[in-house]
């Protein structure tokens, strides 16, 4: 048997370690993001981390503006609807945000709430998430024909059913679950 031969990892930019400490947040919480931990799994000494930031405050406005940065510009995609198709934007959007493909980018999205709880920078960087994600849904539902005061309504109504029920166990609930989810899509969309 061979043994197993590692590569040295002398070299790390910036964006690395950001992504390392991205993972590290969403499986272990804040304590995970101790530059210690982040540069015996890359096999580094801590030297390296300082060769890219200031110090850990630096990596955690890093590892914020990247999540804030890479939501928007996904919300920005899963919203872009051509004239008269905003109603299938909006049933898209909620399939997709609705779907438990993506584990790890709930377990992301989790922890930075988490973080928000204990940090008034973080929560304002979620709070400019969500708005632009109600944003985002209030302009599709405009687009559709509905007010501006309904279409807040529905866009408050469709991330408090996309973020709720991704944080519930419910696939045996009953075996019409897929039949459910279309109906309650249905509905939050209307019109």
């Amino acid at each position: 048997m061979k043994p197993e031969t590692r590569k040295s990892r002398t070299q790390l930019d910036r964006n690395e370690w950001v992504v390392a400490a991205t993972e590290a947040l969403a499986n272990q919480g804040m304590g995970g993001m101790r530059v210690e931990v982040l540069a015996k799994s890359f096999g580094v000494t801590k030297g390296s981390f300082y060769w890219h930031f200031k110090d850990r405050q630096d990596l955690f406005d890093a590892v914020l503006q990247t999540w804030k940065e890479g939501r928007i510009r996904d919300i920005d995609k899963q919203t872009d609807a051509p004239p008269g198709q905003e109603r299938e934007q909006l049933l898209h959007v909620i399939d997709v945000y609705s779907a438990n493909r993506n584990r790890k980018g709930i377990a992301i999205e989790l922890a930075v709430r988490d973080w928000a709880r204990r940090d008034a920078k973080v929560a304002a960087v979620v709070e400019e998430v969500d708005t632009w994600r109600l944003e985002c849904t209030r302009k599709l539902f405009v687009a559709n024909g509905l007010s501006d005061s309904e279409a807040k309504s529905r866009s408050l109504l469709l991330y408090a059913y996309v973020f709720g029920q991704s944080l519930m166990a419910y696939d045996r609930y009953d075996p019409k679950i897929i039949d459910f989810k279309g109906w309650i899509a249905e509905y939050v969309v209307g019109a």
